[in-house]
């Protein structure tokens, strides 16, 4: 009941700010023209006629019903229809009461008069409710008026303004504008914005939204303060990596936090939202994305029949994803773990429905028959190979596991895609294949000298392709989340080696890395990313931290370990750096690698399978270094680990 009288009350005050600026306009019109003929009497009648034509129509109309402070165009369009309404309901009755000295023209421009200072009135509210919470000036002022418009309850609810957090919006742009305006008109968000933040001279000093807009950079450090800002929320979407890096350094030792408006790199494919959130740890590394041309990629992916081993993974799951954007006839996500593929099912199944033929098989690529039944029934154009065992250290006491998964599964494939006319087999290979010293590593090496000697056959139909890459951040295994884990359960975060660098790229990246090679294959070729500068796994831990709002060594220990078995403190990415090629795109490269013939290959293989037979992982071991010349122990490669160039040229992450 109280409630309903509160809306009652507010109603009523609406109405009654209507007839004032309706008393205003009569006023105005008759001190400026007069009675122009009519008698006052005549004159009193005819707009009191008027205005009740006005009030009564604007309330059926449930003008006085609607809130204000949230209405849009709406609201106003309202207003003039019932306005409308009201002129035309007012002409027989001014005929009907007589009013023969009351011209139309004159009420017409009454009418139009008051119309103006209505939507005026409703408009100056609505600023008055968006901007009063400010602590200056222009905010007592604007508060003031908010008194006069809507009472004590309404100051009321602005004063609860001041317990959410002020930010500034760094980029005055569109996406920026968009963000204040859904800040300012949710009463319930967390945050209210206060100022923008922008390096264009032409913006700064004037207002976006009503905010003033501040010089980007140290020289409007002091401004911030005057503001009381209390985060910076990056709101640009053209802002290039290395500003970025600048930019959030600076922020951040000002002591501001620092959040992103825009989507998650993680969860760009799923919901296409925008969210006001933290960076995510790939924009730590402020390393610029590959760019691919997605034209051709797109064209030649239409209407073709996918294959994806390992289609439950993270590069395998984000592979599907990337080709289901390109109106492929039917993609098959192929794996031996249930769960992943499942979600993946899910995930397409919400995004596209029936317009994606999406299949799942549940088989292992070492089964012969398994893989055969599958290329019966589905007949694949495109085979991306993504199946593999990559855990090293499992791999190092699973030598036996790895050889037979990765090694005999990957050729186990390849023989059918040759068996059934498969237009093109796409390998995923690792930089850990360059000159390895682990297992896992050693495998993936042999499956590009098995992939790279089937490509040299003549009558061989199918074109092979190998693409390399480094560390892939967020996927299942990897160090991001298990230093998240650490961190969320209070630490420490476990290192092997303060010395330890890696390469790393992003899982979208990795995934249109391949597809893009994929798609300019010729015949077997090694295809490398040009990752940039390798970065060290101890500044990662450090920043991991700071960015949880943590102390590293107050709040979170970092510890050694020890490197693993078949650990190496770097990863490289060449083989042959003299015999790179570039491609179309300036950070992939081709390197072309020998292949030998098809009697050595069956000899390495034989060895294999022999040493498989002994069910020994040693002697799998002892094999694996005959069949892969360049396998050496971690020892031999960590002992000249400072001479090496990958070493010089590690990257600082700050």
């Amino acid at each position: 009941m109280m409630r309903f009288v509160e809306k009652m009350r507010i109603r009523w005050q609406l109405m009654f700010y209507d007839v004032v600026i309706y008393a205003i306009v009569i006023t105005f019109i008759v001190t400026t023209y007069g009675l122009a003929g009519s008698s006052l009497q005549e004159f009193t009648v005819g707009a009191t006629a008027a205005l009740l034509c006005l009030l009564i129509c604007r309330t059926v109309g449930k003008v006085y019903s609607m809130i204000i402070r949230y209405g849009g165009v709406h609201v106003y369009m309202r207003l003039f229809a019932t306005d409308l309404v009201a002129l035309c309901f007012y002409w027989p009755l001014k005929y009907g009461l007589d009013l023969e000295h009351m011209t139309s023209q004159r009420w017409l421009i009454i009418m139009l008069l008051n119309l103006l200072g209505a939507v005026g009135m409703r408009l100056m509210y609505r600023y008055c409710y968006r901007f009063g919470v400010r602590r200056t000036r222009k905010g007592d002022f604007l508060r003031f008026l908010l008194l006069l418009f809507a009472g004590d309850n309404v100051i009321k609810e602005r004063r609860n303004e001041n317990k959410r957090i002020r930010i500034a919006i760094l980029g005055a742009g569109r996406l920026g504008a968009v963000l204040a305006d859904e800040l300012l008109s949710n009463d319930s968000a967390a945050y209210v914005p206060v100022c923008f933040i922008d390096q264009d001279s032409t913006k700064t000093g004037r207002e976006v939204m009503g905010l003033p807009v501040l010089t980007e950079g140290e020289d409007g450090l002091e401004d911030l303060k005057d503001y009381g800002v209390q985060e910076i929320v990056f709101a640009i979407t053209n802002i290039i990596n290395t500003k970025k890096d600048t930019l959030f350094k600076l922020y951040k030792a000002a002591g501001y936090k620092v959040k992103v408006y825009d989507f998650s790199v993680a969860d760009v494919a799923k919901s296409g939202k925008r969210m006001l959130r933290e960076f995510d740890i790939d924009e730590l590394l402020f390393r610029q994305p590959i760019v691919v041309n997605n034209e051709l990629v797109s064209s030649y992916y239409k209407d073709k029949v996918v294959l994806v081993t390992g289609g439950g993974g993270s590069i395998g799951s984000e592979m599907c994803r990337q080709v289901a954007k390109m109106a492929p006839k039917q993609i098959i996500a192929l794996d031996i773990y249930e769960n992943g593929v499942y979600d993946l099912q899910q995930e397409l199944r919400l995004l596209y429905g029936d317009k994606l033929n999406f299949k799942v098989e549940i088989a292992s690529i070492c089964s012969e028959s398994a893989m055969r039944r599958v290329m019966e029934e589905y007949h694949p154009d495109i085979l991306i190979h993504a199946a593999a065992h990559k855990h090293v250290p499992l791999m190092e006491k699973n030598c036996i596991e790895a050889v037979e998964n990765n090694v005999f599964g990957t050729l186990n494939c390849i023989e059918l895609c040759e068996e059934y006319g498969v237009g093109r087999f796409m390998m995923v290979s690792t930089d850990k294949a360059v000159n390895p010293t682990n297992i896992m590593g050693a495998t993936k090496r042999m499956c590009e000298i098995i992939a790279r000697a089937h490509s040299a056959q003549k009558g061989n139909k199918v074109v092979f392709s190998d693409t390399r890459f480094g560390n892939v951040l967020g996927s299942a295994g990897s160090v991001i989340p298990l230093f998240k884990r650490q961190i969320a359960n209070g630490g420490p975060i476990t290192i092997t080696d303060k010395r330890i660098i890696r390469y790393f790229m992003t899982i979208p990246e990795a995934s249109q890395l391949v597809l893009h090679s994929g798609a300019i294959a010729k015949n077997g070729e090694l295809f490398v990313l040009d990752m940039g500068q390798p970065v060290k796994i101890y500044d990662l831990a450090v920043n991991m931290i700071k960015l949880s709002g943590l102390e590293p060594f107050r709040d979170i220990d970092i510890v050694e370990t020890g490197l693993r078995p078949g650990e190496k403190l770097y990863e490289e990415l060449l083989v042959k750096s003299e015999t790179l090629h570039k491609t179309d795109n300036d950070l992939i490269f081709i390197e072309k690698d020998e292949p030998i013939s098809m009697e050595d290959l069956a000899n390495r293989l034989q060895l294999l399978r022999e040493a498989l037979a002994s069910n020994d992982d040693e002697a799998v071991r002892v094999a694996m270094r005959k069949v892969v010349p360049t396998y050496r122990t971690p020892e031999e490669v960590n002992c000249k680990a400072e001479q090496a160039a990958e070493m010089q040229n590690v990257k600082v992450v700050e």
